[in-house]
């Protein structure tokens, strides 16, 4: 079972390969093992250098939660204080470097359930959040959630983005629709909103309710 969330990316993508993981404007449909790649490239990037101990990317683009869980797959801090993730790395020239790999399959051996990864909160924490939030989702890996683009910086997006991780869901992330007009509004099928409610707590740091 994975302690970590360097672990959850991979053991979901190495039981799921073939199943959608994410879909995306410009990216289409990843399954999880396009998505571990997708990531992996980043990570490679990142730590191709010495790497800073916190990165943060607010691009406004999927590339920003490929960031994130790069980040996490690295050790790396997640802080909107951090060093900026540069645009090479998200799918430029230093994207998926070999200079890199050494470093980030040596993280393997860095990354534990005490190893910090945002707000105060480790990776084992935040696996707990996500076992006990999946229990209350009942997602699983026949589950398509989808999601507003627009929105993706937000932090309850982002936990609804990890908790579909973790049931190995199918994560759709979509641009706003247009206002239906005419016709057209009649028979369109009813489009269910994005609800943040149950993601509002998970950052939240230890000791308030959410931990309770």
């Amino acid at each position: 079972m994975a302690s970590t969330l360097r672990d959850l990316l991979i053991q979901r993508a190495a039981r799921l390969q073939g199943r959608p993981a994410l879909t995306a404007p410009g990216w289409g449909m990843l399954t999880y093992a396009q998505l571990r790649n997708r990531v992996e490239g980043v990570a490679l990037g990142l730590l191709a250098d010495s790497p800073p101990a916190a990165v943060f990317s607010a691009t406004g683009t999927i590339w920003d939660w490929a960031a994130e869980l790069a980040a996490a797959a690295s050790g790396l801090a997640w802080e909107p204080e951090g060093q900026s993730v540069p645009m090479e790395v998200l799918g430029g020239p230093r994207f998926n470097t070999e200079a890199g790999r050494s470093a980030y399959h040596a993280r393997e051996q860095v990354v534990t359930e005490g190893t910090p990864f945002t707000t105060g909160l480790t990776h084992g924490e935040l696996m707990v959040r996500l076992r006990r939030l999946n229990g209350l989702l009942g997602w699983d890996h026949d589950t398509r959630v989808d999601l507003p683009l627009a929105r993706l910086g937000e932090p309850a997006l982002r936990a609804a983005l990890w908790s579909a991780l973790f049931a190995g869901a199918h994560a759709v992330l979509a641009p706003s629709a247009a206002p239906a007009t005419g016709l057209l509004a009649r028979f369109r099928h009813h489009e269910t909103p994005w609800d943040p409610t149950p993601f509002k707590a998970f950052w939240a740091p230890l000791g308030t309710a959410t931990d309770r």
